[in-house]
């Protein structure tokens, strides 16, 4: 599956991923597959906010993003992964970028607005493995949190000091998942599932 080479050009400069063969690969078919499902969930909670003409609060984040969350770290307990959502402009600093890889795998999103998604070989907290990093486009009802600066809801400025999640327009480039899988996934899932 994974046996071929993906490049991307930033500026410049071409970076070329090996896609070496990797065990386990039906859980990177199934990963991707539960990415999308996640992104649908997102989507589907957020379109909640269309129409709307009440200001979003804590409540209303709860109810929309928050289940995002949720689905991410049950996925990444149920299986050994490592979900996440990372962004450049971030609301939760726990969601900035986590390492040169992703910061990559921004900048390829940023510069091609058709690429939806790809694997990377990674090695993340001294375990090597496969990451798949997934796009999140802005949508209209996301606007709602993350449009002007000036017209964001009041509980996001009360509560997020630091935010960089605005200004965005429908189609902009909001983020992506990471998806990591370690080669010792059994190990992986035995960590995960410890208390």
């Amino acid at each position: 599956m994974l046996t071929g080479v993906v490049v991307w050009l930033l500026g410049a400069q071409a970076i070329a991923l090996a896609a070496p063969t990797v065990p386990h690969t039906d859980d990177l078919a199934r990963a991707v597959q539960e990415i999308e499902n996640l992104d649908g969930l997102r989507s589907g909670l957020a379109s909640s906010l269309e129409g709307s003409t009440d200001e979003p609060t804590m409540q209303t984040m709860k109810e929309v993003c928050r289940p995002v969350g949720m689905r991410a770290k049950q996925l990444s307990q149920e299986n050994g992964w490592q979900v996440k959502q990372l962004a450049s402009k971030y609301r939760n600093p726990a969601h900035a970028p986590d390492n040169l890889h992703a910061r990559m795998a921004i900048a390829a999103f940023e510069q091609n607005p058709d690429l939806v998604g790809f694997w990377d070989r990674e090695t993340l907290a001294d375990q090597s493995g496969s990451r798949y990093y997934r796009r999140i486009d802005v949508e209209a009802s996301c606007l709602a949190c993350h449009g002007l600066q000036n017209n964001r809801p009041q509980f996001v400025k009360d509560n997020y000091p630091q935010d960089l999640a605005f200004d965005f327009q429908v189609g902009d480039l909001r983020g992506m998942y990471a998806v990591f899988i370690p080669d010792d996934l059994q190990l992986a899932i035995q960590d995960a599932v410890s208390p």
